[in-house]
């Protein structure tokens, strides 16, 4: 045999054992799709539990567990505006069983903020939006702000003592609250927590003086006198508040800041895999006993297709984008 053929052969061999060890990965990753999931799905959520996040990703567990028949858990990993939840989000493995519910400001805003380690539209894949929402301006009960218009007046006297807390540095809240100041030329200074259950807890203490809160965090206190609505961020009212007016409508026309979470995985994972989480995620948020409990919360459940939440997720990032360049916004 010459060393030519020789040497030719041995190529072949190779190339035939590269190919079949190609494709002998590729069965096994398609089979790995088709038998997803396979394990425990865990969803990150970056903020405090107790909070309107971690409050919406548990009223949606029970139904996603029947679905998947898997058990479904909760990671809460709060801080950096949930930044550290989405950093462990691009890092998981893309194989669907870690996905995270995001929000505005981990998924539109935070980019605009802090120079990050990942890309959010790069590294992380959508799967739908959840739920979208106004905040509500609140203060407590036993404060003297009684009206809207008595709330600006105190917050655009010079060094204002009128702060407003939010559940951190470019959520929801503190978005509505800074487009508020910019349209109302107000001198009140914003206050970030770690999430909007422990804002909550300091304005029910007489600590903080107002809130920017989701409708889930703020409800059950307005609902028992402890808390006293002003005002919603909206286009319109909120139908579980209907008595109390939008900034837009209280002098500032055109005035909308619409919270809203959304659904993430690892980018590269497998379109099938995407598919079927995105399946799950659109019958929860289609199922009537969920819905109820999150429009009792003054949430509307908005189930999209993926394609949908990127272009969605990717409008808001360039509208808010827009409000921390002008608002002069600085990361945490």
């Amino acid at each position: 045999m010459s060393k030519t053929f020789a040497q030719s052969r041995r190529w072949t061999l190779m190339a035939l054992l590269s190919a079949q060890a190609f494709f002998s990965a590729q069965a096994q990753a398609q089979t790995a799709e088709s038998n997803f999931p396979s394990q425990n799905i865990k969803i990150l959520v970056g903020f405090a539990p107790g909070g309107s996040s971690d409050t919406v990703a548990r009223i949606m567990v029970p139904k996603l567990t029947e679905l998947f028949k898997q058990s479904v858990v909760i990671d809460n990993k709060p801080g950096a505006g949930g930044n550290i939840a989405t950093d462990l989000l691009t890092k998981a493995a893309p194989d669907g069983h870690t996905i995270m519910l995001g929000t505005v400001g981990s998924l539109s805003v935070n980019q605009h903020l802090n120079k990050l380690n990942y890309d959010p539209v790069t590294d992380t894949a959508a799967l739908s939006l959840c739920v979208v929402f106004s905040n509500v301006l609140v203060v407590n009960a036993a404060s003297d702000v009684k009206t809207f218009d008595e709330y600006l007046k105190q917050a655009r006297q010079e060094n204002s003592k009128m702060s407003f807390g939010s559940s951190g540095i470019g959520g929801g809240g503190h978005l509505a609250g800074e487009l508020l100041k910019i349209a109302a030329n107000l001198n009140n200074q914003h206050v970030a927590y770690r999430g909007g259950a422990p804002a909550m807890n300091d304005l029910l203490g007489g600590v903080l003086p107002s809130i920017l809160s989701s409708p889930t965090d703020a409800m059950q206190h307005i609902q028992s006198g402890k808390l006293r609505p002003l005002a919603t961020t909206g286009a319109k009212r909120l139908d579980t508040l209907p008595n109390v007016p939008t900034i837009a409508e209280s002098g500032f026309p055109g005035f909308e800041a619409t919270n809203w979470y959304a659904f993430a995985a690892p980018a590269k994972t497998p379109p099938e895999v995407i598919k079927r989480l995105n399946a799950a995620l659109v019958a929860t948020l289609k199922d009537p006993g969920v819905v109820a409990q999150l429009r009792k919360l003054g949430l509307e459940p908005t189930p999209t297709t993926p394609a949908e939440a990127a272009r969605y997720i990717k409008a808001e990032s360039d509208k808010w984008g827009n409000v921390v360049r002008k608002a002069n916004i600085k990361g945490s």
